[in-house]
């Protein structure tokens, strides 16, 4: 069985790495914060001081780290990932970086016989915590193939895209579309709001046609009942909106929509809600229409 690494045990990946454990395959893990690392140790992990130490002593290490300069580092700096890697081992990146750096990571570690998978994630906290997260892979096919029965233990779907860096463009791609469907909720809600009908029966109304999407299963009754906790923090999405952009600058391409989406995450991150989830979006639409969402009609 293979032994795991996996380093970053925020959010989602205290959860994935959970469900790595319970699957069986021993697992070595290093966190920023020791509490978490205590926390899975505790469940049976052991826990080591860098991730060039993680990485010496497994077949198979991840990283879910918040953003690309932070994955760069953990994996090419000082007491990284580079410095502990031997003929056979295998990264693996869940998180949400630029195309362009997962394609220069995994050059940089093939030098050292590191073969590289590009693999993020998409589901949120809850798809995380019940191991039914979709996952997106960018890399070489046997590597993907050795490392199948991990991604089983964390992801329903999991497919190879292509090659390095074709994760990272799937991920870019479904958070397009999940910032649009969070933008579009939001308006859709207040429209009705605002014309005086009551929301949660247009959504009722609506659930199950042309608009019907898991956006709309989802998030309406946990906003409805005023929750905005994040499954998916706001100010992450902002995050991967903006990698978008510099990706999409990258092939000269316009993404409009995209585009006014970012201004509006960014208004939400201005208005000091970034810790909210993304789906709160709907309090910038609320703030430029003057009306709440759980105001009466």
């Amino acid at each position: 069985m293979l032994k795991v690494g996996y380093i970053g045990l925020g959010l989602m990946g205290k959860s994935i790495a959970r469900n790595i454990l319970k699957a069986g395959f021993p697992l070595v893990v290093h966190n920023r914060s020791r509490a978490a690392a205590d926390e899975l140790v505790a469940e049976g992990a052991t826990a080591a001081s860098s991730p060039a130490v993680v990485a010496a002593q497994v077949d198979v290490v991840f990283t879910n780290l918040p953003d690309t300069p932070d994955v760069e580092k953990v994996a090419l700096g000082e007491k990284g990932i580079i410095e502990g890697a031997h003929k056979g081992l295998i990264f693996v990146d869940n998180s949400t970086i630029k195309p362009a750096s997962a394609r220069m990571i995994a050059k940089k570690l093939a030098d050292k016989g590191t073969l590289s998978l590009d693999a993020p994630v998409s589901g949120g906290d809850i798809g995380a915590k019940n191991g039914t997260l979709t996952v997106m892979v960018g890399g070489d096919a046997s590597a993907f193939e050795r490392v199948m029965p991990v991604f089983q233990a964390m992801g329903k779907t999991i497919t190879l895209v292509g090659d390095s860096g074709a994760g990272q463009v799937a991920k870019a791609a479904n958070q397009i579309m999940v910032a649009a469907q969070m933008v579009a909720m939001g308006e859709l809600l207040i429209f009705a709001r605002k014309a005086g009908v009551d929301p949660q029966k247009v959504v009722d109304a609506i659930k199950a046609g042309a608009a019907q999407c898991w956006t709309l299963d989802v998030k309406p009754p946990r906003l409805f009942v005023g929750n905005r906790n994040p499954g998916f923090k706001a100010y992450m999405q902002l995050k991967d909106l903006k990698i978008i952009m510099d990706t999409a600058r990258e092939y000269n391409m316009p993404l409009s929509s995209a585009a006014e989406h970012t201004k509006l995450f960014q208004q939400m991150i201005d208005m000091g809600l970034g810790e909210q989830d993304n789906s709160a979006v709907i309090g910038v639409i609320e703030n430029l229409a003057g009306v709440n969402l759980l105001d009466e009609s």
